[in-house]
């Protein structure tokens, strides 16, 4: 898959240009073939082949310098060199080369493909609709927790694709991990205000489109709009009373008076909030 650096710039135009066939790298406009490894096969891609102006923060990394520079020769060492010493240790060369050298190469190559062609068509969208990104969980299972891709399109941004603590996502874990062993930091996650607007507004346009087919479409779309702004204000106000609750928890300088109100007033927006929710998958349900 080239290196560290490679990759990366390869993927940030995939991102900045999704779904475009002319300046997506493995654009799934382009059919599941060609996003799966076709792209690799087809064309050598010499106008874009060491363009890294988009990965200049990379570029200063040493780590990924050096990998970089080095990557045919670590690239042989580990593909052949390892699986050659281990074969030669075990008395078995060949099976050895096959096994944890072609064979894991091959299927761990063909599981990541999967994220360029089966998260583009298999799955759903709770998220967006503006591009052919899925969310899968079964993918995930074999595309190491990216099989969330919907997600990962809209918030690109964020270190974590299952976003729910029951979601498989391993990377998501190996980066919090390292985290926690001072290996990374300042992890992005995404608000989590952003993440249910987004998702009402995808139930919204989804709901939409069902009542053009019903002939009572205009009250409905009326109650439902009345009902998606109620909820977003909704939205708004807990998330709102909740930052602001944690800040002053914070500082530790709140009247005990004022916590106690300011906790009653969270309290009560919370549950409006999960109320709105339940009533607007009923009236969901009722649209179905």
């Amino acid at each position: 898959q080239n290196s560290a650096l490679h990759w990366s710039a390869d993927h940030r135009r995939h991102h900045r240009h999704v779904d475009d066939n002319d300046k997506d790298p493995y654009s799934a406009g382009r059919g599941f073939w060609y996003s799966h490894i076709g792209w690799m096969l087809r064309e050598y891609q010499g106008d874009r082949y060491g363009d890294y102006s988009n990965v200049r923060d990379l570029q200063n990394n040493p780590v990924v310098a050096f990998q970089h520079r080095h990557y045919l020769t670590l690239a042989l060492a580990a593909n052949l060199g390892l699986p050659l010493l281990l074969g030669l240790w075990h008395g078995d060369m060949l099976g050895m080369l096959l096994l944890a050298g072609v064979l894991r190469m091959v299927m761990t190559h063909h599981t990541t493909f999967f994220i360029n062609s089966l998260a583009h068509i298999w799955g759903s969208q709770p998220y967006t609709d503006h591009n052919t990104a899925r969310d899968n969980g079964i993918l995930a299972f074999f595309t190491f927790g990216e099989g969330y891709h919907n997600f990962h399109h809209l918030f690109e941004n964020d270190y974590r694709n299952g976003i729910h603590w029951w979601q498989f996502d391993p990377t998501k874990w190996l980066i919090r991990l390292a985290s926690w062993c001072g290996l990374a930091g300042d992890l992005r996650s995404s608000p989590e205000e952003r993440i249910e607007q987004a998702r009402l507004q995808m139930q919204l346009k989804r709901a939409q489109a069902k009542l053009r087919k019903q002939e009572d479409r205009e009250l409905w779309q009326a109650l439902l709009q009345e009902e998606y702004d109620k909820l977003s204000q909704q939205l708004q106000h807990y998330y709102a009373s909740r930052k602001r609750l944690l800040e002053l928890r914070k500082r530790k300088a709140l009247a005990r008076y004022d916590r106690l109100k300011l906790q009653l007033e969270y309290r009560a927006l919370r549950d409006g909030f999960i109320a709105g929710k339940r009533n607007w998958s009923r009236l969901l349900a009722g649209i179905a």
